[in-house]
């Protein structure tokens, strides 16, 4: 599945899992670069998937009558 397919909730799932990984440490420093920058696509994902949401929040408001 690629990225933009993701839900922001399968995003957020791997992004924790990344962290998780990260912060064990263990890996050689090519692994963890790989995964800080699978992190920073997912946090993307993430950011994009909220933008969105506010977004629809603020139409919505707008579209309130008597506003």
């Amino acid at each position: 599945m690629s990225d933009e397919n993701l839900s922001y909730e399968q995003a957020r799932t791997e992004l924790a899992s990344v962290v998780e990984r990260l912060e064990q440490g263990g890996g050689s420093l090519e692994e963890s670069l790989a995964l800080w920058e699978r992190g920073e696509k997912l946090a993307d994902v993430c950011q994009r998937w909220l933008d969105g949401a506010r977004e629809r929040i603020e139409a919505a408001r707008a579209a309130r009558p008597g506003d």
